[in-house]
């Protein structure tokens, strides 16, 4: 078990987002039964190995509500293989249609940048 600060140091992740993740339902500490004197929450492993998913989902362009729609299932084993196929699936088209908004984006931006250069000064 770790304390807030531990956890931190480990994962890299600054206390303020863990305490976030935490009020949003993403990971979970417990209390210590019978202590009463201080107001300490501890953190089991799973709440690393969750922090580090979240990471990389993160980092991949998952959003935090897609994240805490899937973390407990995928942790709990309650999510077939199919399933966690058909989440990264949806992502890749997600990933996919945004590329095409960027390019057309682009697109854009690139006949603004012709037609300046053709203008008279």
């Amino acid at each position: 078990m770790k304390l807030i600060h531990q956890l931190a140091k480990e994962s890299g992740i600054p206390i303020g987002t863990i305490r976030f993740y935490e009020k949003t339902g993403l990971i979970s500490g417990s209390k210590k039964d019978g202590v009463t004197t201080n107001n300490y929450v501890y953190y089991g492993n799973d709440a690393l190995e969750k922090l580090q998913f979240i990471q990389m989902a993160k980092s991949v362009g998952f959003t935090l509500a897609e994240i805490k729609e899937v973390i407990d299932a995928w942790y709990r084993k309650e999510m077939s293989r199919a399933a966690k196929l058909k989440v990264l699936d949806l992502k890749i088209i997600q990933i996919n249609e945004k590329v095409k908004e960027l390019q057309a984006m682009k697109k854009h931006i690139e006949v603004c940048k012709m037609n300046i250069s053709k203008e008279r000064e």
